[in-house]
């Protein structure tokens, strides 16, 4: 996800591979690596901004959070403000089931559209 997202916004401002990795301190076989998400996406918080600025992201667009949140979830992470959010990490269980094809309860599912609906 991370990877795609990426390149896509690399292709979309005209960006060779080598010319972004340039801007980003990046060795292009090692980025080419992390496009095709064969290796996992940077965590640094200072390396993921310097992405978004070289890639003329907005910092309040949709897609700089999702640059954060595939560099997370790539990384087989959860995104920070999940976390922060207790009410929504007492109901990371019935996601995780839910997500991995375990059949919810009734109630689970009733709780799940209710946190959906809320967020």
């Amino acid at each position: 996800m991370f990877g795609q997202l990426i390149k896509q916004l690399r292709s979309q401002k005209r960006l060779g591979l080598r010319e972004f990795c340039i801007a980003a301190s990046y060795d292009p076989s090692n980025w080419s690596k992390i496009e095709r998400g064969m290796l996992p996406p940077p965590q640094d918080q200072d390396v993921l901004n310097r992405i978004v600025a070289i890639l003329g992201v907005s910092e309040t667009s949709k897609e700089r959070d999702l640059i954060f949140d595939y560099a997370a979830i790539d990384a087989g992470k959860i995104p920070q403000y999940v976390l922060e959010d207790a009410e929504l990490v007492k109901r990371l269980p019935l996601f995780f089931r839910t997500a991995k094809g375990k059949k919810p309860t009734k109630e689970e599912l009733i709780t799940l559209a209710e946190i959906l609906r809320t967020a």
